[in-house]
Order: structure tokens, then C-alpha cells, then sequence
């Protein structure tokens, strides 16, 4: 598969490196695209506020770049918590879009939005202040409204972030037992 994963709000720590080493180790082809060019942050507070800064529409459009000369070759995307959000996006309008693979996060859906049969897989902490319950079951049925194919698979006890080792959210049983049931999801495909 040919993935494009996503940081979240955090920037291009180590942990989304390691994260798409592992993915290659597995077969793939991944690329690591900066959208917040070379920042990194400590906390969820000042990287949602760098986020903020830069705004939405720069983002989408520098995440829009860094995939467009790939996406011929079926992306699937896939992303961390905003990076989820972003990779949500730009699956949704590609209409080569092989799948896509959430960690942590979710986004809008378009009314407007229709895909044949994409297969989605969301990992999610449970609970998770930025994924209630609510907001999760309604992002689930218009998900499949558009003609998403989706599995959730949530984690009771889990930080938000579970998957990073350097955040304070790390929970190792949660993290690799998402990574077994994504690199299962990706061999799929």
C-alpha cells in the first residue's frame, strides 16, 4: 500500500516516524508529509494554537500538495488525531482513495460527500474528550451514509493519544493491539 500519514497537532514527532517505519517494515510505502514545517510542540495547547494561527484552509492546502503527486497510486490516508481529520478530507475527495486508516480523530463530513464502499477503520481512546460519544455515533452513520465501509475499534482506559511513547496519554497495550488490527486492516486492502 501506498499510505499518507498525517501528524497531529504535536507536528512530526518521532513517534509518526517510528510509526511509518513500522508501516514500511510491513510492506508499505509511506510518506510523512510536514505540514507545520519542521514545529513541534509539548503540548496539545500550544500546537492547537500554532494550528489556529496558520488556519484550517493552509493546512487542508499544504496536506492537498504533499499528496497530490502520489495520489495515482491509491493512497490510503491515514493520520494522528488532527492529522486523522486532515486524512479524512482528502480521502473523502479522492476518488482514488484506496482507504483510510483514523488514529485518534475524526472530522466534518460534507452532506454533499459519496464514496463507493471506502474502507475506513477509526481507533479511538474511550472515552476521549475530543471524540465524544455523540459526536462519534452521528460522525459514524453519516460515515456510512456517504458509503464508507467502517470499523471502530475503541480502547477503555486509553489517553487520547495513546499511540505516542512520548506523551503522558502512551498506553502500550492499546497501541499495539491497534497496530495489529491496523496492519491487518492495510493487508486487506
Amino acid at each position: 500500500m501506498n499510505i499518507m500519514l498525517f501528524h497531529s497537532t504535536y507536528g512530526l514527532r518521532p513517534a509518526v516516524r517510528d510509526a511509518a517505519d513500522r508501516l514500511r517494515a510491513a510492506g508499505h510505502e509511506v510518506w510523512t508529509p510536514d505540514l507545520f514545517e519542521g514545529r513541534t510542540f509539548e503540548t496539545v495547547e500550544e500546537g492547537m494554537a500554532f494550528k489556529d494561527e496558520i488556519g484550517k484552509d493552509e493546512l487542508l492546502k499544504r496536506a492537498i500538495l504533499a499528496a497530490a503527486p502520489y495520489s495515482e497510486r491509491e493512497l490510503v490516508y491515514a493520520g494522528f488525531s488532527f492529522g486523522a481529520a486532515i486524512a479524512q478530507t482528502l480521502a473523502l475527495g479522492d476518488d482514488k482513495a484506496r482507504g483510510l486508516l483514523l488514529l485518534h480523530g475524526t472530522s466534518d463530513i460534507a452532506q454533499s460527500v459519496s464514496v463507493d464502499e471506502l474502507p475506513v477503520q477509526l481507533h479511538v481512546a474511550e472515552p476521549d474528550a475530543f471524540e465524544p460519544d455523540d459526536w462519534l455515533s452521528a460522525w459514524y452513520l453519516q460515515m456510512g451514509k456517504a458509503g464508507a465501509d467502517v470499523e471502530v475499534y475503541r480502547y477503555v482506559g486509553a489517553g487520547h493519544l495513546y499511540t505516542d511513547p512520548g506523551l503522558p496519554d502512551y498506553d502500550e497495550e492499546a497501541a499495539e493491539a491497534t497496530w495489529r488490527v491496523a496492519l491487518g486492516f492495510l493487508e486487506s486492502l
